[in-house]
């Protein structure tokens, strides 16, 4: 969306959320990466290295951080850890948990169409893609487009070690690439929870923080979402740090 001033209001409520789950001192990291066309691979990429590992230095233990992100945000934590897989010693950096909304997987694929409901267009996505990407061979190189990794064993090793939490709307049109890559996860055999919203769209738990008409309704994916870290990251025993880049 531009900036992390976009989600101040969505951090905020989540921080409130935290507490009242019973984390005493929870923090959000908001990784402000640079967008397209001013950079490209990998510089985004190296941002958010930098910004883990500043997160990892405060937090001491990284099973105490949760990754999240949505959209193109969530695309850069799925290549973290596909990148982190790959360092020596990984266990070591390897986060507590992982939550993805509505994840931009595979960057250019003509699974990524439009839909009635969605406010995204296929076409513009598959532009910044490409404009992401850089080189066109860049594409299938899955740290660039997480969605083209079918390699199971390094899904495994990439894994949080409480595994991944999905969440994203039945109508979007990331909607059947995220479907694959839940379904591709589970044969590997990581953990992941899945919240598929019906009828709604693209980043819903954001987009409902911003529109929805009850406050009920504004809260629903945050509770969601904090209702699932706290079944994984006990309050009890460890303070949580989140890492949110925005998208």
């Amino acid at each position: 969306m531009g900036s992390n001033y976009f989600y101040l209001e969505f951090f905020l409520a989540w921080l409130t959320l935290l507490r009242q789950a019973g984390y005493c001192n929870p923090a959000i990291f908001a990784l402000e990466y640079t967008l397209v066309p001013d950079e490209k691979y990998p510089t985004q990429l190296e941002q958010t290295v930098a910004g883990y590992d500043h997160v990892c230095h405060i937090a001491r233990d990284p099973s105490r951080i949760c990754l999240a992100g949505d959209s193109a945000g969530a695309t850069l934590q799925l290549s973290l850890l596909l990148r982190m897989s790959k360092s020596s010693n990984p266990g070591k950096r390897r986060p507590g948990f992982a939550t993805l909304i509505s994840p931009w997987a595979t960057l250019v694929t003509p699974k990524i169409r439009d839909t009635p409901s969605d406010y995204l267009n296929a076409d513009s996505l598959h532009l910044y893609g490409r404009q992401y990407a850089g080189n066109p061979a860049n594409l299938k190189d899955p740290l660039v487009s997480p969605g083209v990794c079918k390699d199971r064993d390094w899904w495994v090793k990439a894994s949080p070690s409480g595994g991944f939490c999905f969440m994203y709307g039945s109508e979007e049109v990331f909607g059947p690439e995220v479907r694959d890559l839940i379904a591709l996860l589970r044969r590997s055999g990581c953990a992941v929870t899945v919240r598929e919203e019906p009828s709604q769209v693209h980043a819903w738990p954001v987009v409902s923080l911003f529109l929805a008409d009850t406050q009920a309704e504004r809260t629903k994916g945050l509770r969601d979402l904090t209702k699932v870290i706290r079944q994984v990251i006990d309050p009890n025993h460890v303070q949580i740090n989140g890492v949110a880049p925005d998208t």
